[in-house]
C-alpha cells in the first residue's frame, strides 16, 4: 500500500460519510455501550443490528441462494442465536461448532461440515448430531464419511490457488478438478449423494470476477458427472465476501451479478441445468459489526532523531489481532479522546515477542498528543478477531466479547 494511512477525527467523518451506513452506526452504538459500561480493554464490541443487515442483505442480494454463515469467523452464542432467528444455515469446521449451533437452536439439517480434515470420530458425532452434509476432496476422507456418516450428502472441493485475495487459502484445501471428479463418483458408488462442487476464492476478496474460475471448473466436474448418470444439484462458492478495512471494496451488488453470471454462463455452456446456489459468508456478515478498542500501554522512540514513535497497545497478534500477521489486513483505526497534529507510527502489541508487530509496512499516522492510557479502536473488526484469540500466550487474557 502506497502512502500513509491518516485517522484523525477529520478523516473518520469523512470515511464515514463515504462507508456503509450500516457500520458506523455500529461505530456509535459500540462507542455508546463503551463509554456507558466502561468494560476493561482490550475487548470487542458486536452490534446485532448490523449482523441482522448484512445477513438480509445478502439474502436479497442473492435470492434463492443457501447461506451457510462460516461459524469460525465469529463464533459468538449471540451471534449465532441472532443468525438462527434469521433463518440462516451453518457451516461448521468441528464438532465443538456443531454443539455451539445445536444450542442456540439450530436445526441440524441446516449445518454443513466443510471442513476437509476430520478425525472418523469426528464425522461419526456429526453424523450422530444429525448433521448430513460435508465436504471432503480426498478417497480415504469419502470412504471415512460413507462408513460414519452412511447416506448423507457431500460436496467436493476443488483446490484454486492465486486468486488474488487479500487471505489467500494457499494449497491446503480441495484437490484437482479431476480428482473431485474421481471423489464424488466414489462417493455415489458407497451410496452417498453427491450435492456438488464447492471451492473458496479467499477472504477479503476485492476482485468480484474472482469467483469465474472456480464456476467453471465446477461446472466441467458437474459435466464429466453428468455423463455418468451423477447429478450435481448444488454449487458452493464458498466465502470470500469483504469487510469494510482500509482499501475499498466493490458493492455487493457487483459480487452477487458476477457470480449469477458463471454459472449461467458455464453450466449453460455444458448443457446442464443451473444448480442451486449456495453460499458460506463470515467476514461480510460480521466484520463491520464490531469494534475493538485497546489501550495504549507506552508511546516511545527508538532514538532521539528517530521520526517514528512506537505506540504499543494492549492488544496484539495473539490476543486478538492475528489478521495482522504480513499485514494483509489494514484496518480503520480511530484515536477517539486524541486529535490535531498527527504523524507516523509503528503499532506493536504488549507480548515479550518479537513478531508482536501490527504495523510497520503499512504506515498509520497518529496524533502527537497520543499518551499512555488513550484508547485506539480498531473498526471492522466483528471477524476473526476474538475467534482467533484462544491462548493466553504471556499472561494476556483472550478477548473478551460484547454483544449488543
Amino acid at each position: 500500500m502506497e502512502g500513509s494511512l491518516v485517522y484523525s477525527a477529520a478523516a473518520e467523518a469523512e470515511q464515514a460519510s463515504s462507508g456503509p451506513p450500516s457500520a458506523w452506526g455500529a461505530v456509535a452504538r459500540a462507542r455508546a455501550f463503551l463509554d456507558e459500561q466502561c468494560p476493561p480493554s482490550p475487548c470487542l464490541v458486536i452490534d446485532l443490528a448490523t449482523v441482522r443487515e448484512r445477513y438480509r442483505a445478502l439474502a436479497e442480494a442473492l435470492p434463492g441462494a443457501q447461506l451457510f454463515y462460516a461459524v469460525k469467523a465469529n463464533p459468538a452464542a449471540d451471534v449465532v442465536r441472532e443468525l438462527v432467528r434469521a433463518g440462516a444455515s451453518f457451516d461448521v469446521a468441528s464438532v465443538p461448532e456443531i454443539e455451539l449451533c445445536l444450542a442456540q437452536g439450530a436445526d441440524p439439517a441446516q449445518i454443513s461440515y466443510g471442513n476437509t480434515i476430520k478425525k472418523h470420530a469426528d464425522v461419526a458425532a456429526a453424523y450422530t448430531l444429525g448433521v448430513r452434509l460435508f465436504t471432503t476432496d480426498s478417497i480415504p476422507d469419502v470412504e471415512a464419511i460413507a462408513q460414519y456418516a452412511p447416506g448423507a450428502s457431500v460436496f467436493g472441493r476443488i483446490m484454486l490457488v492465486d486468486t488474488g485475495s487479500l487471505t489467500p487459502f494457499g494449497r491446503k484445501f480441495g484437490c484437482s478438478p479431476d480428482m473431485a471428479v474421481q471423489v464424488l463418483s466414489r462417493a455415489h458408488e458407497l451410496g452417498l449423494r453427491p450435492a456438488g462442487v464447492s471451492f473458496h476464492v479467499g477472504s477479503q476478496q476485492l476482485d468480484p470476477q474472482a469467483w469465474d474460475r472456480g464456476v467453471r471448473e465446477a461446472a466441467a466436474v458437474a459435466a464429466k458427472l453428468a455423463a455418468q448418470d451423477v447429478t450435481l444439484p448444488l454449487i458452493n462458492v464458498g466465502g470470500g465476501l469483504p469487510g469494510s478495512y482500509t482499501v475499498s471494496a466493490p458493492p455487493l451488488a457487483e459480487y452477487a451479478a458476477a457470480i449469477e453470471a458463471s454459472v449461467r454462463e458455464h453450466f449453460g455452456a455444458a448443457g446442464l441445468p443451473l444448480p442451486s446456489l449456495v453460499v458460506e459468508p463470515g467476514r461480510f456478515v460480521v466484520a463491520d459489526a464490531g469494534l475493538l478498542r485497546s489501550e495504549v500501554v507506552l508511546v516511545s522512540r527508538k532514538s532521539d532523531d528517530d521520526e517514528f514513535r512506537w505506540v504499543y497497545l494492549d492488544v496484539g497478534r495473539y490476543n486478538g489481532m492475528a489478521e495482522c500477521e504480513n499485514e494483509y489486513i489494514t484496518y480503520l483505526l480511530s484515536t477517539p479522546e486524541r486529535e490535531g497534529e498527527v504523524g507516523p507510527v509503528y503499532l506493536a502489541g504488549p507480548t515479550c515477542d518479537g513478531d508482536d508487530v501490527l504495523y510497520q509496512r503499512n504506515i498509520y499516522r497518529l496524533p502527537l498528543a497520543l499518551r499512555a492510557g488513550d484508547h485506539v479502536e480498531f473498526l471492522s473488526t466483528g471477524a476473526y478477531t476474538a475467534s482467533y484469540s484462544s491462548i493466553a500466550f504471556n499472561g494476556f487474557s483472550p478477548l473478551p466479547t460484547h454483544c449488543i
